[in-house]
């Protein structure tokens, strides 16, 4: 696995999310060309503090998503509080971040499944996608989409997730490249 692989990694969390983070997105690389795009179920009602907290552990520039955006590399996105966050990709080739406020799914907006199936559609084997600790099922069907389009799927260990409903409903589904602990995906990243 390296940084020549991948032009997206997509990361879902929900509860422990934070801790989880604080420990992978340090991890990546000043050089890391391919963009980073995160879910992280927040309370819908209040804005999140989430690029405020992580800018200052990273080497990358972070940042929430804002509606039509163009994609960077070498940048994190945080998924904005009860906005989907979507990959699209434009007639000429380009991507784009959406937003939308559709229905919840899982109970949650943004939604883990919602992004990793649009990144998936848009990028394919050249996708990274990643499950981390949370409570419910969402990113099962996600990390589902990326396997099909050829992508790369890492699920953190359940044995060690804060909550680890979340990574067993991914590895229900049978599509995990690899479970790891969240030392060992902090290693992987600092490789790309």
């Amino acid at each position: 696995m390296s940084a020549a692989d991948f032009d997206a990694i997509v990361i879902g969390t929900s509860a422990g999310g934070i801790e989880a983070l604080s420990r992978l997105l340090p991890a990546l690389p000043a050089a890391l060309h391919a963009s980073v795009l995160i879910v992280l179920h927040l309370p819908r009602d209040r804005p999140s503090l989430l690029a405020d907290l992580f800018a200052p552990q990273c080497a990358l520039a972070v940042c929430e998503a804002e509606d039509k955006e163009p994609l960077q590399p070498g940048t994190v996105y945080f998924a904005p509080p009860d906005y989907h966050l979507l990959v699209d990709r434009e007639r000429d080739g380009s991507v784009v971040l959406a937003l939308s406020s559709d229905e919840l799914v899982h109970y949650s907006r943004p939604s883990i499944d919602v992004l990793f199936e649009s990144a998936a559609d848009a990028y394919g084997p050249r996708l990274l996608g990643i499950v981390l600790t949370g409570g419910n099922q969402d990113g099962a069907a996600g990390l589902a989409a990326v396997h099909r389009e050829g992508g790369r799927c890492i699920v953190q260990s359940p044995d060690e997730a804060q909550a680890a409903y979340m990574p067993e409903a991914a590895l229900r589904r049978g599509h995990a490249d690899e479970v790891l602990t969240l030392a060992q995906i902090a290693e992987r990243l600092s490789r790309l």
